[in-house]
């Protein structure tokens, strides 16, 4: 009920977080934002609900949309929720079969840098699960990225992988 007191031990009890929220809400899983925009990132598989909801926060910074396919993070779970940082609340939920046709895939090796490949919305970011990364059939008709690494670490986080693909279109838009 709107306006309704409880008091804080009782909001403990229910939270998951170190600390006790003050305020809490409940809404429709059917009510979050659906639609489309000129960016999506499309997560494959993305199990870890932190990069899942870390992805929809940077999605929400960026003005794109976040796609997810079977098996990626609930993005209502607690983790997710509190890494999205009320992200989910504003950042469109995209269809998978929805996706911008034109797509590029996010890969660790083997692809042209990504500060040389075209960037022209609308398109889809496609990001894949923190261990295997994209599936061969999402891969081979399509556009292949790679983030140049000038350290020593062999890859990127996934969420930040994502980061710095809609910074780079981003920076590309303001020059």
């Amino acid at each position: 009920m709107a306006g309704e007191n409880v008091l804080p031990e009782l909001l403990g009890e229910a939270s998951t977080l170190g600390h006790a929220p003050r305020v809490v809400g409940i809404y429709r899983r059917n009510d979050l934002p659906t639609g489309s925009r000129e960016v999506v990132l499309a997560l494959w598989h993305v199990a870890d609900p932190g990069n899942v909801g870390t992805l929809l926060r940077t999605a929400d910074a960026f003005g794109a949309g976040v796609s997810l396919s079977r098996e990626c993070a609930d993005p209502t779970g607690p983790r997710a929720l509190r890494a999205s940082a009320g992200a989910i609340f504003r950042v469109p939920l995209i269809a998978w079969d929805d996706l911008p046709e034109r797509k590029l895939a996010l890969v660790a090796h083997g692809g042209t840098a990504l500060t040389d490949v075209p960037l022209e919305p609308p398109m889809a970011f496609l990001l894949g699960s923190e261990r295997q990364g994209l599936p061969g059939e999402l891969v081979t008709d399509r556009h292949k990225a790679t983030i140049v690494l000038p350290g020593p670490a062999e890859s990127l986080n996934v969420a930040a992988a994502g980061a710095i693909a809609l910074y780079e279109l981003a920076r590309r838009a303001r020059t």
